[in-house]
C-alpha cells in the first residue's frame, strides 16, 4: 500500500504536465506594402539609412582577397576550400575594428583571414541620418585553392593490367 502511494506522488506532477493544453498559435505577421506604417522618428536607432560598402564595391573586394589571401601550406596540401567568416565592426571611419571568425576553416586558415581582414582598406561608412555610425558587416574570405587542383585531362589510364607500365 506504501509502494502506490509513493508511485502516485511521483506520477502526479507528470501526470498534469501531460494534461495541459498548449496555448493556440499565434498567425504570422504577413508584411504587405498595404499595412507596413512608419515608424514614428524614422525607424530604429540602430538601423543605418545606408550600409557600409568596400571602396570599389564587391568586385574590387574579390580583387583584394585575390591579391592578398595566401593559403596556407597545410591547407593547401589538404587541399581546403571554402570560405572563412570573419565579423568585423565597419566605424564612422570606415576602419574595421574587433575581427573574429564566426566560421572557420582550419586554424591557419582562420589566422589568414583574420589578416588579410585587418589589412583592408577603409571602407565607406554606415550613415544614419547623413552621420556615419558603427555597424556589424560579415566578411567571407575565399580559400578556393584552385592553383592547387590537378586536372587529369591528357593523362592516359591503363585500361587493363597489361596495359600498365613496369607490370609486363
Amino acid at each position: 500500500m506504501r509502494l502506490d502511494y509513493l508511485t502516485i506522488l511521483l506520477a502526479a506532477p507528470f501526470a498534469a504536465l501531460a494534461q495541459t493544453r498548449p496555448a493556440p498559435a499565434k498567425a504570422p505577421i504577413t508584411l504587405a506594402p498595404g499595412n507596413m506604417k512608419l515608424q514614428p522618428g524614422g525607424g530604429a536607432d540602430n538601423r543605418p539609412d545606408k550600409a557600409p560598402s568596400f571602396p570599389g564595391g564587391e568586385e574590387a573586394m574579390g580583387d583584394f582577397f585575390a591579391q592578398n589571401v595566401q593559403v596556407p601550406a597545410k591547407a593547401r596540401q589538404a587541399r581546403v576550400t571554402g570560405d572563412v567568416v570573419v565579423t568585423a565592426t565597419v566605424g564612422p571611419d570606415g576602419k574595421l575594428t574587433n575581427p573574429k571568425v564566426a566560421k572557420g576553416l582550419t586554424p591557419e586558415c582562420n589566422a589568414e583571414a583574420l589578416r588579410v581582414v585587418q589589412a583592408m582598406p577603409a571602407w565607406q561608412p554606415a550613415t544614419r541620418r547623413g552621420v556615419p555610425v558603427p555597424i556589424m558587416v560579415q566578411v567571407p574570405v575565399p580559400f578556393d585553392n584552385a592553383a592547387v587542383t590537378d586536372f587529369e585531362i591528357n593523362r592516359k589510364v591503363p585500361r587493363s593490367a597489361k596495359d600498365a607500365p613496369g607490370l609486363n
